[in-house]
């Protein structure tokens, strides 16, 4: 028995000791393999999944690794059924491996005959099959490529694709560094992907994830169709590629609802690519309008779902797709994995933090007690009304204004997830909303005045979640949102993450109520952070609305 932070579980659970002084490596060494589930004060619930330990061996990871790690960390004995299971289940991957040949095309090929004989006895996959060219080789027809891929994961059996890519309509990209230069950690990703050919780099936002694209596109000498959340981060895009490649402004084109322009470099919205028009997907049809030789997702963790069996198609090209965090609240990170590819490359926020280029960040939950008349109101309605309820109590509004008071000058967002509760701060704090019907140009001016210090607050609904580039701001105050989702979460703490110019820390504070489904929600929204070493500490509005006495001010650090 050792002193070590964790105690890994039978049941594939590791708890993690917080406090522990080797709880921070541990988590670094935990990240690649196991997934957050809980995330109370002193003890975090890890749970060792199939698909991580997939991910964590696609990116490079062997399960010695794994191991060693697990009994290194453990304070007790690891229990060896788990460890022989990690070995197993890494193991699965890549005895199916998809190939070109160049006599029959698109092969399966395996490394053990007994899972191909499993799998040609498989009724989802043997509609998908060709003919059996010898023991350890069938035939694929290359449309199958993608869908394969979803049944082999979903079976048991995810397949290493090795079948290569097209390398598509040629197209001159070089990155102008004369005035910059990619970091460490941003061509680590770059080579990751391109090594693989096809898959996710993971950085936290701020980390310069439109970079990696660029970079990635000046290695794939090719046309490349970019797809984002909205049109204000898609013109984000076409301004940092002006700014650091070759392109000019006749080489990109922006696909939206504004402007149908496809050129070498297209930018396009997801909201474009399924709109639909008598049933169909007719912009689905953009895939299909050049031979593109790259396919960048922004914001991967949001793929639509037409969008996924769209890319099922795509198999042929090179995917990267781009997100500070893989978590998808449907639960379908798999198809992430299958058709995008695997995870290529991960840094934990706070390694990138301590090497300077993220701002440090401060989570505080404030915690409001409604009035007599909302928890009455609470108690009696409709279960699926209750979180609304609950996040836009009228007792919210004193709190986010005290906290304004805390952070005088200093660059504000408020952000909530209802238009009404919006509309109401935006009127107390004297501030311009900015939410879905806001116009794009209206958006941009209202961006650039904020950018440029002329309106010290804006308050955003969740159309600010995404690939809003904002480096000033370094106050949030959340006071509700889309229900537990923990990739909001941490896109909306992303917003405060560019470094500041003075130096100093990002403050990131979310309002919730107690005693109502908002604290439930907010507990869960907090997990991937948590997984990434953010701690929130939780104080009472009474204490905030108070004023601070002699160094008792709740919002000062805790020295001890």
């Amino acid at each position: 028995m050792t002193d070590g932070p964790l105690i890994v579980q039978s049941d594939k659970t590791v708890l993690l000791e917080i406090a522990h002084p080797d709880a921070s490596a541990a988590r670094s060494a935990l990240a690649p393999f196991a997934e957050l589930e809980r995330s109370p004060e002193h003890i975090h619930t890890y749970r060792i999944t199939p698909l991580a330990l997939w991910n964590a061996g696609a990116a490079g990871h062997d399960a010695e690794q794994v191991v060693d790690a697990l009994v290194r960390w453990s304070r007790f004995p690891v229990p060896q059924a788990l460890l022989v299971d990690v070995v197993d289940t890494m193991a699965r991957y890549g005895r199916l491996i998809l190939r070109t040949d160049p006599a029959h095309g698109l092969v399966l090929v395996t490394t053990d005959r007994a899972v191909l004989e499993e799998i040609l006895h498989n009724r989802k996959v043997t509609p998908m099959l060709g003919a059996r060219i010898d023991p350890d080789t069938v035939q694929i027809h290359p449309s199958e490529r993608g869908r394969l891929k979803q049944i082999l994961l979903k079976v048991g059996w995810p397949a290493e694709d090795e079948a290569g890519y097209v390398d598509g309509e040629a197209h001159p990209i070089k990155l102008d560094t004369a005035n910059w230069q990619l970091r460490g950690y941003q061509s680590d990703a770059v080579e990751g992907f391109w090594a693989g050919g096809s898959g996710v780099v993971v950085l936290p936002c701020g980390a310069g994830k439109t970079l990696v694209g660029a970079a990635a596109m000046a290695k794939a000498q090719a046309t490349t169709l970019i797809l984002v959340t909205n049109t204000v981060a898609g013109r984000q895009w076409r301004r940092e590629l002006l700014a650091r490649t070759s392109l000019t402004e006749e080489e990109i084109g922006e696909y939206s609802g504004e402007r149908k322009e496809i050129r070498p470099v297209t930018i396009a919205t997801y909201q474009m690519m399924t709109r639909r028009k008598a049933g169909e997907y007719t912009n689905l049809d953009l895939f299909d309008s050049r031979d593109w030789g790259l396919v960048i997702y922004d914001e991967v963790h949001l793929l639509p779902a037409p969008v996924f069996r769209m890319t099922a198609d795509l198999q042929s090209r090179r995917r990267l797709g781009l997100t500070a965090t893989l978590v998808r609240e449907d639960g379908r990170e798999g198809d992430v994995f299958s058709l995008i590819g695997p995870k290529r490359f991960d840094s934990p926020w706070k390694d990138i933090e301590s090497q300077g280029w993220i701002a440090p960040a401060e989570c505080i939950e404030v915690r409001v007690t409604p009035t007599e008349n909302e928890r009455l109101q609470y108690a009696t309605a409709e279960p699926e009304e209750r979180y609304k309820l609950a996040a836009t109590v009228r007792t919210k509004l004193p709190v986010v204004q005290a906290v304004l008071a805390r952070h005088p000058g200093e660059p504000a967002l408020v952000i909530g997830a209802y238009l009404d509760q919006l509309d109401e701060l935006g009127e107390a704090l004297g501030a311009p909303v900015i939410q879905g019907s806001t116009k794009n140009a209206e958006r941009e001016r209202l961006y650039d005045a904020f950018r440029s210090g002329e309106i010290p607050t804006l308050v955003v609904s969740k159309v600010a979640n995404f690939s809003i580039d904002l480096p000033e701001a370094s106050v949030a105050v959340q006071v509700s949102g889309t229900f537990g989702s923990r990739q909001e979460e941490a896109q909306r703490l992303g917003r405060l993450l560019r470094p500041k110019a003075d130096g100093k820390q990002a403050h990131f504070y979310s309002v919730v109520t107690r005693d109502t489904v908002d604290t439930d929600y907010a507990a869960h929204r907090q997990r991937f952070l948590a997984e990434q070493g953010y701690a929130y500490r939780i104080i009472d509005a009474d204490e905030l609305l108070g004023p601070p006495v002699g160094g008792n001010d709740p919002l000062e650090n805790d020295p001890s």
